[in-house]
């Protein structure tokens, strides 16, 4: 298992923030391993909404079926992926009211297929994109919805 966690500080509400990231349509806006948008139940996000989403991590297009487990507007969202050959993750976003804006925290367990040797074979391959990934991504999320209410 592999586990990634990355913050930000955005100068938008909660609510702002919950809108964005919760709307699979708009993943391309700031996700930087999102691919496509397979296909993803009608919105509002609940527990129980289901969206196949194509990541790309090195070289390699991947598919994964995301579940929201946990879902309370607008301060947390629980979802579990599966993958191919039976990868699973778990991937965790809390939104808190941080002075005129919003604390996002983001965390992510990967589980590769194949027990302990798929793990070390997952980390030879990967090796710190995971974290790299996670970072510019909410950067890119911070920027989008900072430019875009000015």
């Amino acid at each position: 298992m592999s586990v990634v966690s990355a913050s930000t500080e955005i100068a938008a509400s909660p609510a702002r923030v919950w809108e964005m990231v919760m709307d699979p349509r708009r993943l391309e806006e700031w996700v930087t391993i999102h691919r496509r948008l397979v296909r993803a139940d009608d919105l509002p996000p609940r527990v129980g909404f289901q969206m196949d989403q194509q990541i790309h991590l090195r070289g390699v297009n991947l598919q994964v079926r995301w579940t929201l487990v946990d879902c309370r507007a607008p301060e947390r969202a629980v979802w579990e992926g599966r993958g191919p050959a039976r990868s699973r993750a778990h991937t965790e976003y809390a939104l808190k009211p941080e002075g005129q804006g919003t604390r996002f925290d983001y965390r992510n367990e990967f589980h590769a297929p194949l027990g302990p040797l798929g793990a070390v074979i997952s980390r030879a391959l990967v090796r710190g994109v995971p974290e790299r990934e996670a970072r510019r991504t909410l950067e890119r999320l911070r920027e989008y919805l900072e430019k875009s209410s000015s």
